[in-house]
């Protein structure tokens, strides 16, 4: 089991402020990224790098109302895009509701979660939170090890509730410098 808890209370902020329009673009869209990222781009795969039971970051649990020491399973994949990280994905779901609504996330391996959350029609997403993070932040901090350009000052992350059968899973996604190489 790991240990990857530490607690970040900088604000998730409900609108953008202060973003390029390139970005924008793609912070807001509310489709599945996976489907728009495939249709941009001529070989798309997703490499996982982490899925553990482990505690969540202080945000985090109190997004999902757990106890600060409860267990969820925590999934960390790339989005790649011809051999390029485009995004970074971090995943929670409440251990006790792996044998419930979201049973199947062991088995994703490596399958886009989009893949199964916006073909079922029984999901309903909540609305989109944003965050500018910079080093220091786990999400940037996790988010820039497969990086072979510099690192950037800061990066930005979305996150939002998807819900199935009154169980949450809470996905959240770092946009990388090469998002922007992507015609939109």
């Amino acid at each position: 089991m790991a240990n990857i808890s530490t607690a970040h209370p900088q604000a998730w902020l409900p609108a953008l402020s202060a973003v390029s329009p390139e970005i924008r673009e793609w912070l807001q869209y509310r489709g599945s990224l996976t489907r728009r990222i495939q249709d941009r781009c001529a070989r798309f795969y997703v490499e996982p790098v982490f899925q553990e039971l482990a505690r969540v970051y202080g945000d985090e649990w109190i997004k999902m109302k757990l106890r600060p020491y409860e267990l969820a399973l925590v999934r960390e994949v790339y989005l790649y895009c011809c051999d390029k990280p485009v995004v970074f994905a971090h995943s929670i779901v409440p251990h006790k509701d792996l044998r419930g609504a979201w049973r199947t996330l062991h088995g994703l391996g490596n399958r886009s979660l989009g893949s199964m959350l916006f073909t079922n029609p029984g999901v309903k997403r909540m609305p989109l939170e944003f965050k500018k993070v910079s080093s220091g932040h786990f999400l940037y901090d996790r988010a820039i090890l497969h990086l072979t350009t510099d690192n950037p000052p800061h990066l930005w992350a979305r996150r939002s509730l998807f819900t199935l059968r009154g169980q949450s899973i809470l996905v959240t996604e770092v946009f990388l410098p090469d998002i922007l190489n992507l015609t939109t």
